[in-house]
């Protein structure tokens, strides 16, 4: 692989061959040693080949193998010439991280933190398959997947200020539910208000440092104080949605030879025009299912604080494409323009937006803020957390569940879990460091440090 140092913590794969772009990775030396383990590499040069892409095929500090694009992607493309790809958002369409604040400090959870993340663990049902403890129709099912959060806030889960705090307000569109399939909406219509399994988690967290006071004052965080992250998505629909298209798209317009994963439609088609209102659907579903699971945290710390005040910090899409204007260099002149830019793994870095990159379990959490720098060199982009470097049959087969929630004991964080195997496939130790993927976003100037977070009690599913 050609590999070039540009400048501290970016390298380019020049463009060669089938690439109609050059790739960037944003890494540290030590990072793209993890980076270089995999397939990351090739896929960056292989997303570079697809019709319309814009500037670079970029991938972030926490990039590693994924379906198609690395997880980490980045890429922009032309509306009337590039291509949408399931393989550039990922079969978890808006799997994405809620941050809550709290009134709470540390001293007031203390004593309670172990039977607070339990009955948090009874109330937000989790792990592969589970239930929701909703009963909808289809018929409701289809207004969530137009409404998004606004249809949980309707129905009493949560407040009308909660939709201020969120990525467009906790909805995106078009989003037609007839472009979404029948078995996409049976998947999904018995796990709305449900976290998930996998890397999904919820967390409770204590502010342990301060890196901007100016911006953390403004985002509503300080020292010592409580606060809530929920990491899931759009459950069993999203998925079948990602699996309808792929389909539907490799039917219609065959795959590309040098990635059948990367199969895609035109922008413009109609097939294309299909997929992206199915995509807005799931991830509507997905901010709908995390409003319902803010809405239960809610409640729970009523039980134990009935003065607690729990506010959304952000909420923020990792897996997603997006209609976005952006300055580009068209025929030697840069102006502004909109395109489609696609998100795997990746988070919206816009100015003065808060980011959200959450650690591995029992590492830290970032909050960070978008930059002008990140419109510059990513459309607005950084890492989305801090990326595997060991897969999770590597990891089940290194460590046990047993042993990972003795070692988060030992740290004095305690552990709610629906399996000892997820516990094992989420070890800490599968991810790379989580400080040097934030450390390499500061430096870049893609996402500038505003608060640590460390975790007190994890629920996993």
């Amino acid at each position: 692989m050609n590999l070039k140092k540009i400048s501290s913590n970016i390298w380019e794969i020049p463009q060669e061959g089938e690439m109609n772009v050059p790739g960037r990775i944003f890494a540290s030396e030590k990072l793209i040693e993890d980076i270089k383990q995999d397939n990351t590499l090739e896929q960056v040069k292989n997303v570079a080949k697809l019709p319309g892409i814009i500037g670079y095929s970029m991938a972030c500090p926490d990039a590693h193998c994924g379906y198609g694009f690395p997880i980490g992607g980045v890429a922009g493309f032309d509306l009337d010439k590039g291509v949408i790809s399931p393989g550039g958002v990922g079969y978890d369409i808006d799997c994405s991280v809620r941050l809550l604040k709290t009134n709470l400090f540390f001293k007031d959870l203390k004593d309670k933190k172990k039977e607070i993340i339990h009955s948090l663990f009874r109330a937000v049902p989790s792990g592969v398959g589970r239930g929701s403890n909703i009963q909808i129709t289809y018929k409701d099912l289809d207004e969530v997947l137009k409404k998004g959060a606004k249809w949980a806030v309707e129905k009493g889960y949560g407040i009308k200020e909660d939709l201020k705090h969120l990525e467009e307000n906790g909805y995106l569109s078009p989003a037609n539910p007839e472009d979404v399939s029948k078995k996409a909406k049976q998947r999904g219509i018995g796990q709305l208000g449900t976290l998930g399994a996998g890397n999904h988690f919820l967390e409770i967290q204590v502010v342990d440092e301060i890196f901007n006071k100016e911006i953390a004052k403004k985002f509503g965080l300080e020292k010592d104080q409580i606060c809530i992250m929920v990491h899931c998505g759009s459950r069993g629909l999203g998925h079948q949605v990602a699996s309808d298209y792929i389909e539907l798209m490799e039917k219609q317009y065959g795959y590309p030879k040098f990635d059948r994963e990367l199969v895609n439609a035109p922008i413009k088609s109609e097939l294309g025009k299909k997929y992206f209102s199915a995509m807005n659907c799931a991830a509507n579903f997905a901010f709908a299912n995390k409003q319902i699971i803010s809405h239960w945290i809610r409640k729970q710390l009523e039980h134990y604080f009935p003065q607690v005040k729990v506010d959304v910090v952000y909420e923020v899409c990792h897996n997603i494409a997006k209609i976005e204007e952006h300055i580009i260099e068209v025929n030697g002149k840069k102006e502004k323009k909109k395109i489609l830019v696609m998100r795997k793994g990746a988070t919206r870095a816009f100015p003065n937006q808060p980011v959200l990159i959450p650690g591995s379990m029992g590492t830290a959490s970032y909050v960070l803020v978008g930059t002008e720098k990140a419109m510059e060199l990513t459309f607005g982009s950084t890492a989305h957390g801090a990326g595997r470097i060991k897969s999770r049959t590597s990891a089940r087969k290194s460590t046990s569940g047993e042993d990972v929630k003795k070692q988060l004991n030992e740290k004095g964080i305690d552990v709610e879990a629906g399996s000892w195997k997820g516990l094992s496939e989420e070890a800490p130790q599968m991810y790379k460091d989580i400080d040097e993927v934030v450390k390499v976003s500061h430096e870049v100037g893609i996402g500038s440090l505003v608060a640590r977070l460390k975790p007190i009690a994890v629920m996993k599913g």
